[in-house]
């Protein structure tokens, strides 16, 4: 029995946002631009973890990270919003919740 040469092998799962969770993120993420305290964003998806990324522009790091890390899902929740020095603003099992640290202050940016 011979094996097909085009078979691929399987490749390794990859987290991902869901449409479902991506519509409150961009929503947050509208908000930011309206406000001015946003221009770009990136979205990266990881074997670990998937990543939103905002940035006041582009060419600067990111000032808010919104992560998925499915692996803490039972123990500190799958969700967190990190700020621009890597500090954990809010972190949570549900998504809504976690974004709701945009809402509760006006952000400034401190260099």
């Amino acid at each position: 029995m011979t094996e097909h040469l085009s078979r691929k092998p399987a490749s390794d799962p990859v987290v991902a946002f869901q449409k479902s969770e991506l519509q409150p993120i961009l929503d947050v993420y509208g908000r930011l631009v309206v406000a001015g305290e946003a221009r770009d964003y990136s979205i990266g998806f990881g074997r670990d973890v998937a990543t939103f990324a905002i940035f006041r522009r582009h060419a600067e790091s990111p000032t808010w990270r919104i992560e998925k890390e499915p692996a803490l899902a039972n123990r500190q929740g799958q969700y967190a919003v990190y700020g621009w020095g890597g500090q954990v603003l809010r972190r949570g099992r549900e998504l809504k919740q976690v974004l709701r640290v945009f809402e509760s202050r006006k952000f400034t940016i401190v260099r």
